[in-house]
């Protein structure tokens, strides 16, 4: 089974790909359109469900997605006309790192997808030129909580903790206006959703050949972030704008 396909499988009850809950992904959407007919982007949207969310919330609201995955994007359309917003909705097939577009954008998302563009301040620089004045970035990723293990920052990547990932935030010239850390609730209900999720699918489709794969995955998947990282590991999400725009 091919890694677009095992991630769909593991986030079929945990559509926000990060550790949020629905109350923070509300909140941080509030946050970052606040009027509620903002023109938005999410750079690496996968199926969506951030601009659907907010397309839902905001019915003056309109909305672009980039991601390289069709199948994905597919997925996404296929809510959009089910919730009734596919009107609204523009999707691109494309590299999120290479997308370019006429317009600007009163919020840019990209949260969980800054490996997409080489880490958090490349992944600013890339939002930063689709963003119009006085706009805002909606973003998420890691940081470290406590001192990592090797076999962690090999895991996961090379990531700083929260005061360093702010204070490089701010020497960018970003302005942080709300964030959320996730919880540990937060943080453990998404390893167990994602990985429970795949396990289930396993233990469903006995005589399908990909399911001792899929299983063997999961159980892996889910003692590595028991053992490697569960203590050590955090994310947080900020709401961003230009400190001189």
């Amino acid at each position: 089974m091919n890694r677009e396909e095992m991630s769909r499988l593991a986030h079929a009850e945990h559509p926000i790909k990060s550790p949020l809950d629905d109350e923070s992904v509300r909140q941080l959407l509030a946050h970052g359109a606040p009027r509620g007919d903002e023109r938005v982007l999410d750079l690496g949207c996968g199926g969506g469900e951030w601009l659907l969310r907010a397309l839902t919330a905001h019915p003056r609201l309109f909305a672009e997605g980039v991601d390289t995955s069709e199948d994905a994007l597919r997925q996404a359309r296929e809510a959009a006309s089910r919730l009734g917003v596919r009107e609204r909705l523009a999707l691109h097939h494309e590299d999120a790192a290479q997308f370019r577009s006429a317009h600007s954008f009163d919020l840019v998302f990209s949260v969980g997808a800054a490996h997409a563009f080489g880490g958090l301040l490349p992944t600013l620089a890339a939002a930063r030129t689709h963003l119009a004045p006085g706009g805002r970035v909606l973003i998420g990723d890691g940081f470290w909580e406590r001192e990592p293990s090797q076999e962690a920052i090999e895991m996961l990547g090379d990531f700083a903790d929260l005061a360093t990932t702010l204070d490089h935030v701010a020497a960018d010239g970003w302005t942080p206006v709300h964030g959320h850390v996730s919880t540990r609730r937060e943080l453990d209900d998404y390893e167990w959703s994602c990985w429970g999720s795949l396990a289930s699918w396993a233990l469903d489709h006995p005589d399908h050949p990909d399911s001792p794969q899929v299983l063997e995955t999961a159980a892996a998947r889910r003692t590595e972030w028991l053992r490697v990282y569960r203590d050590t590991w955090g994310f947080v999400t900020l709401v961003l704008r230009r400190t001189a725009d």
